[in-house]
């Protein structure tokens, strides 16, 4: 998000600021250089730019930050003066709708091999890249339209789906936001830094909720340790030549081991995954969870 902004904002001659997770600020070194390229001011989050970010220092001078955190320094720096817009890469429904322009390309996709998915599988964090690729599908299942299912792939360092709570609840850390009906961890709530940290957020999208509570998506969460997902990306590599984001590790994860569960009963089944980015800038996290220097 950080990155797209930064670009979008340098053609039409806007100033960025970026508020960063300080734990990914602090290893993702060219991702930062490559924004600040655009003409980006990114801080580490918690910043001294702000009261909250200041409070959260004080406590802690090492402190490693969260989405949640990010976004609240976000909300409380646009706050502070007229001339400054906010935006936000995830969770909000008018952002999974735009994503939706994903899905509803697969389904063309889809149309012009005269095939359809049995299954669709993405990441979930905040929910933009999943519902991105599924609610198009999904709205189609809902009008009777086509039978599927749908598989969020998280982490278990943020399993909002799973042992998420669905109630009302701030989308920050701060409580700026207007209460949401989601299911959530509790927006307080501390989560232990990953390498794909995009998926460390402490709750999921009203839409994807309300469509986990009503059982048209189920949810797996992989250990934060990554091993088993950056293992998987690997193999994705060596097969497809392209190197994905450690988030979308999580996807193609879950799809491997789909995809051998149906083998094993001796279905057939069409599984579509989304890739949400390349890792080609994630590399030196490849490094640290496969042991790659060993």
């Amino acid at each position: 998000m950080g990155t797209a902004l930064s670009y979008a904002a340098s053609l039409m001659g806007l100033t960025t600021v970026v508020f960063w997770v300080r734990a990914v600020y602090d290893w993702k070194l060219e991702r930062r250089a490559l924004m600040e390229m655009y003409g980006a001011k990114v801080y580490a989050s918690p910043s001294t730019q702000t009261s909250f970010g200041r409070k959260l220092l004080a406590q802690d001078a090492k402190h490693q930050g969260s989405l949640g955190i990010a976004v609240s320094e976000g909300l409380e720096f646009t706050d502070d003066s007229a001339d400054r817009v906010y935006c936000l890469g995830s969770v909000l429904n008018h952002v999974l709708i735009h994503q939706s322009i994903v899905g509803l390309e697969t389904i063309k996709q889809f149309e012009q091999v005269d095939d359809s998915p049995d299954l669709v599988v993405a990441c979930l964090g905040g929910g933009s890249n999943f519902g991105g690729i599924a609610l198009p599908f999904l709205g189609e299942v809902l009008a009777g339209k086509r039978e599927c299912e749908f598989l969020a792939a998280q982490s278990e360092a943020a399993p909002n789906l799973i042992k998420g709570e669905y109630k009302y609840d701030f989308g920050d850390t701060a409580g700026h936001t207007p209460l949401l009906m989601m299911y959530t961890l509790g927006h307080e709530t501390e989560m232990h830094p990953i390498k794909s940290d995009g998926l460390r957020y402490h709750a999921a999208a009203p839409i994807i909720s309300a469509l986990r509570h009503s059982g048209h998506i189920r949810a797996v969460a992989y250990p934060s340790d990554e091993i088993a997902v950056f293992s998987a990306a690997k193999m994705f590599l060596e097969t497809e030549g392209w190197l994905i984001a450690g988030e979308s590790a999580h996807a193609v994860r879950a799809a491997i081991d789909e995809a051998r569960v149906a083998e094993s009963k001796g279905q057939e089944k069409c599984i579509l995954m989304n890739i949400s980015g390349h890792g080609f800038l994630d590399i030196d996290a490849y490094r640290s969870v496969l042991h790659l220097d060993k």
